[in-house]
């Protein structure tokens, strides 16, 4: 999973790539796009990274 994050004109831009749709763990979804978790990020708001947790799905 390869993420690009960025802040531009004050706003938290999140570039990920979209992944092959696989079934959820509740098997409800199929998820194209995750982190798989939370990911710390390079971005600093504040002195301090920013944390991402990202799940993007479609319904069956």
């Amino acid at each position: 999973m390869a993420m690009n994050v960025e802040i531009k004109n004050g706003k938290l831009c999140i570039e990920i790539d979209l992944e092959k749709p696989t079934p959820s763990s509740s098997g409800k979804t199929l998820v194209v796009a995750s982190t798989h978790g939370n990911t710390v990020t390079s971005v600093m708001v504040e002195g301090k990274p920013v944390t991402i947790g990202l799940n993007a799905y479609i319904k069956k």
